[in-house]
């Protein structure tokens, strides 16, 4: 790696350590609301890597859909003057191609006669601009469910479905609204759409994450599975009331735990946001 190289991934994990660093400090402090608001981000980018949706909470919280410069562009748009990028961490990959002279191609390589080979060399830092950064041509707006889950909660049911996860309904659970006993999920009835909605995704959240035969703390589990259902409902555009619990549950004065939860809970989030459609919400691609 050229010295260029390095000092640019430098800098960038830098970025992340620093964003990282400030929430840190933010849950020591006890203020929760500094997660939600990164969490939200997650709803909204979860395709992109944990490094960068920190590195997007951080520098604009209340972004929605990012892209580079040429892809606004591209999209009939142009970056406001004066407007300040957001950095994020880019891969360098190099390409090479060898053709192949000696031979010709065999029958399942099809007309194939060349050979690419990718590596990652790398990271550099790279800067992208909200959408609110930009002017020129309207995009289609997404639909906003703001209370009534409608075609996302037969989704969300299907994903259970096709994960081989088992759906119960009963009279009473005593007391709660939602349990999961690894492979089945038992909801109570008549729960209203929203909250059968954001109770599933939280059943899910546990079954998603808690049946590695891991041990962690009752209170650590129940704060991934309610995060999970926090950034599943926004992204969704359904108004949440799962965000109560207190999030500091998640920081135990290591930033490696509260890494290692977010890394999980953006990890158990993506597949259902997928199932559902909603993890396309930016136009830069995954990063």
């Amino acid at each position: 790696m050229s010295g260029v190289i390095r000092i640019a991934e430098q800098h960038a994990r830098k970025l992340v350590k620093d964003a990282l660093a400030r929430l840190e400090t933010a849950l020591s402090a006890g203020k929760s609301e500094t997660l939600r608001a990164y969490l939200r981000t997650m709803s909204r980018f979860a395709r992109y890597s944990l490094g960068n949706i920190l590195l997007i909470a951080g520098q604009r919280p209340d972004a929605t859909r990012v892209a580079g410069f040429r892809k606004w562009k591209e999209l009939g748009r142009h970056v406001r003057r004066g407007e300040h990028g957001i950095a994020i961490l880019a891969p360098m990959v190099r390409r090479r191609e060898e053709a192949s002279r000696m031979r010709r191609p065999r029958p399942e390589e099809g007309n194939a006669a060349t050979k690419t080979d990718e590596w990652l060399m790398g990271f550099k830092t790279a800067y992208v601009f909200d959408i609110s950064q930009t002017e020129g041509t309207p995009l289609p707006e997404f639909v906003r469910v703001q209370g009534d889950p409608r075609e996302y909660l037969a989704r969300l049911r299907r994903f259970s479905e096709d994960r081989g996860i088992r759906i119960e309904y009963a009279a009473s659970l005593g007391g709660a609204d939602g349990v999961s006993r690894g492979g089945t999920v038992r909801l109570r009835t008549g729960l209203p759409p929203a909250e059968e909605f954001s109770t599933l995704a939280h059943e899910l959240g546990h079954e998603l994450l808690h049946r590695d035969g891991q041990r962690r703390s009752r209170s650590t589990e129940e704060t991934e599975a309610e995060a999970v259902a926090f950034v599943v409902c926004e992204a969704v555009g359904l108004d949440s009331r799962r965000a109560s619990n207190d999030y500091v549950q998640l920081h135990d004065g290591k930033v490696e735990t509260l890494v290692a939860s977010l890394q999980r809970i953006r990890d158990a989030a993506l597949p259902i946001l997928a199932s559902l459609g909603a993890a396309a919400t930016t136009t830069g691609g995954r990063q």
